[in-house]
């Protein structure tokens, strides 16, 4: 295993990539999606569970684990990898979309954010500087910088000034994180549904060479069309030879359409929630198990699937999970999603090797809007 942090296009359909990260605690097949471990945990999950799904790195939420159970108490214990009992790659994210999301009071600065703790009302300030120390103190393996998502839709005067603040943030967390071999720090392009704001900043932070890039303050309210509108703005400005990460991006749908468009990594709370709320994806699409149609059906969810939760349980007894609040419902269910997501992964990259990507997709696409069988 590689020393150092190092990522290959190993083949092309179109824009699409099939790409690796290699780095000292293992390898990232990309397109890749990382399961969101909010608080050190993949919800309703083992972590051995969710590396047999095919998972190479997971999620950690820098907010929610310097609140509880604090970054130092997690260092004293030997970092997140330890902590958790997941020894290969971790990508923390920064903070800042939570901090601006769920935290009370805040008020930004030059400095940094200071805000209450959703919690308890404590009083935090994060600054750039701040963010990465957090993250160096979890141990985790791509760090991101501190940025200011701004929501959609927002005025364009709010748009740019949070842009223009991420960038000298991101400098400021680029001389924190100094050189830590076989660890990376990635910029995130701003700019909200601007596109001479997109491409200001993948052009400021393409200068400062980072390991890799992320585009982020998408997926926050806005169209998808839109989304996709800003990828193809901002990806072929960005370095062929660095990996592009869509923060908090999406559903199976959106993930096709931005592989389409180049993007190599993806996080998404939305199989583990669905999961907990009783949706199931599916290769038929999803299917919502709280529905009456359900309950006398003793199909499973996909009797072709390989994973148990999809193939071995009946759709009545998922809806009798389900309606009854049983914690059962949310494991089973969130293991199905985030197997069909992980094998959605898999089916990308083989078929851009392939180099049927476009036809594979379109396959995919269809066979959703077909949609589930009725029972018989």
């Amino acid at each position: 295993m590689t020393e150092n942090f190092e990522f290959r296009v190993l083949a092309t359909d179109g824009a699409a990539r099939r790409g690796e990260i290699t780095m000292p605690r293992g390898t990232i097949r990309t397109p890749a999606f990382m399961p969101v471990g909010t608080g050190g945990t993949v919800k309703a999950m083992y972590l051995d569970q969710v590396r047999e799904l095919g998972s190479d790195i997971i999620l950690g939420n820098t907010y929610h684990l310097m609140l509880r159970p604090g970054a130092e108490r997690v260092a004293r214990l030997g970092g997140l990898h330890e902590f958790a009992r997941w020894p290969h790659p971790i990508l923390t994210d920064s903070g800042g979309f939570q901090v601006m999301s769920l935290a009370q009071l805040r008020k930004i600065t030059e400095q940094g954010v200071k805000f209450r703790s959703h919690i308890d009302g404590t009083v935090y300030e994060m600054s750039p500087e701040r963010s990465i120390e957090i993250q160096g103190l979890l141990d985790s393996d791509i760090q991101m910088q501190l940025d200011e998502c701004t929501a959609l839709p927002a005025e364009h005067q709010a748009i740019e000034k949070a842009m223009e603040l991420s960038l000298r943030w991101a400098e400021r967390c680029k001389a924190e994180f100094g050189t830590q071999p076989g660890k990376a720090m990635f910029g995130i392009v701003q700019g909200g549904d601007v596109p001479a704001l997109r491409e200001r900043s993948a052009l400021a932070l393409r200068d400062l060479d980072l390991k890799g890039y992320a585009v982020g303050g998408l997926a926050v309210g806005e169209p998808q069309q839109v989304m996709l509108d800003m990828l193809e703005v901002t990806n072929p400005l960005l370095p062929e030879t660095k990996p592009r990460y869509l923060m908090g991006v999406g559903t199976p749908d959106d993930i096709l359409k931005s592989v389409a468009r180049g993007i190599d990594m993806f996080d998404c709370v939305m199989p583990t929630r669905a999961g907990r709320h009783g949706l199931a994806y599916t290769r038929h699409g999803k299917i919502n198990l709280k529905n009456a149609r359900h309950a006398e059906d003793h199909r499973p969810l996909d009797e072709e699937s390989d994973c148990p939760a999809a193939r071995d349980y009946s759709r009545a007894y998922l809806h009798h999970l389900v309606k009854s609040g049983e914690s059962l419902a949310g494991m089973l269910l969130t293991w199905n999603n985030l197997y069909y997501y992980q094998s959605l992964m898999a089916d990308i990259r083989s078929s851009i090797e392939a180099g049927r990507f476009t036809d594979r997709a379109g396959e995919i696409t269809e066979s959703w809007q077909r949609g589930d069988l009725p029972s018989s």
